[in-house]
């Protein structure tokens, strides 16, 4: 089994200061740095978006970094940080592009003489020779078996250039004989090893990882602070899209910050057209030109997945809507829209139009033709209004 070994130049926050939001978990984390005490297994936990991935990053640098600088917490304890400028963390940092370091990996496994090669090589991303990054191997988005064999194997000797070894697993989605092959490393890792892992979900991971592991939990940011963060770093949306973005976010910063508002935007434009068409248009002329857009092809998978990801907040916010919890709609920028929408179908109807919504998407994965699929999709949802 070999690996692929790659190099990228990026940024992270230059201190700890500069990571929004959960500052109490963080402060504690870097106390324990500090103190000496930081968990041998670690699971960062927490939405997509939350920051588990950099916050992973900043504490391997501040484990790691030659000059161990320190700040002064209000009580006096010793708080630990980083340099981000020694030879340790700017090749700590510079994995932080992780999605482009992927990409970049399968390129190179495509690209490899033999399918032999291509079918053993696993994606394992690596700046610093003592911190090692498992993401999910693509496609089927999986920790594998070679990649967590990798890791036992690197555990088992000393580090070579700085104090400990970091290995930082990105997702909890484990093959199953990946995951039982990690507890022999929890189970008594060596006193230089730390892993940390990051989990939107920490129950998908095994209980017995899970109980070899302390779990720290990044919650989500009130709409309010997102707004102001937004208000501060996109000064090119309008209020109301940011205020839009915010609720999108549910609260993390990183999904609020990367959100694709044109995107998003043109997709909830479809799929308003296809709910209008359902519930009040007969004709269905604009539906089915509509719907001829969304044609095979990659472009067309993405744009197909964005609109039906799209109409199902819409439902949700019909069902808040007519659950009388209308300040935790969404799409606050359309709100009288929706309320009308939401005057004109049932309860029934919208849990019969999420069971649709549900087919579709299964559709979707058995590469049925997708303007087709749509079309039904929109008749069905008119003889149920």
């Amino acid at each position: 089994m070999s690996r692929l070994l790659l190099t990228a130049q990026t940024a992270i926050p230059a201190t700890f200061h500069d990571f929004l939001g959960n500052s109490h978990a963080v402060e504690g984390l870097r106390m324990a740095i500090a103190a000496g005490r930081l968990p041998h297994s670690l699971i960062l936990a927490g939405p997509q978006g939350a920051g588990k991935y950099t916050l992973a990053l900043m504490l391997a640098m501040a484990v790691e970094c030659e000059r161990q600088p320190r700040e002064l917490w209000s009580t006096g304890q010793s708080l630990a940080s980083y340099c981000g400028v020694c030879h340790n963390c700017t090749r700590i940092a510079a994995c932080a592009d992780l999605q482009a370091l992927v990409e970049t990996a399968v390129e190179a496994r495509e690209g490899l003489k033999t399918e032999a090669d291509r079918k053993d090589t696993r994606v394992l991303i690596q700046q610093h020779p003592d911190v090692l990054i498992v993401p999910p191997d693509p496609p089927q988005l999986l920790i594998k078996l070679g990649q967590v064999r990798s890791l036992i194997h690197s555990s088992q000797y000393l580090p070579s250039e700085a104090l400990r070894k970091i290995f930082i697993l990105t997702a909890a989605n484990f093959m199953k004989e990946a995951a039982n092959s990690l507890l022999k490393v929890l189970e008594e890792p060596p006193d230089y090893v730390h892993i940390i892992l990051c989990a939107e979900n920490p129950g998908e991971l095994l209980p017995t990882i899970r109980s070899r592991c302390a779990t720290i939990r990044l919650g989500a940011l009130p709409v309010e602070e997102l707004e102001m963060v937004l208000a501060d770093r996109r000064q090119d949306w309008q209020p109301k899209h940011r205020t839009l973005v915010a609720k999108l976010a549910q609260g993390a910063v990183g999904k609020a910050l990367g959100f694709n508002l044109e995107e998003y935007v043109a997709a909830r434009a479809d799929a308003l057209v296809l709910l209008r068409s359902a519930i009040s248009d007969p004709d269905h002329t604009t539906l089915f030109k509509m719907t001829e857009t969304y044609r095979a092809g990659a472009d067309g998978q993405i744009k197909t997945t964005a609109l039906l990801r799209t109409v199902g907040l819409l439902l949700e916010d019909l069902l808040l809507l007519q659950a009388g919890t209308p300040e935790l709609v969404r799409n606050v920028d359309i709100r009288a829209e929706l309320e009308r929408l939401a005057a004109s179908v049932s309860f029934a109807w919208i849990e019969k139009a999420s069971r649709g919504l549900d087919q579709v998407t299964s559709g979707m994965r058995r590469n049925l033709l997708r303007n087709l699929s749509l079309d039904a999709f929109a008749e069905q949802l008119a003889e149920k209004a």
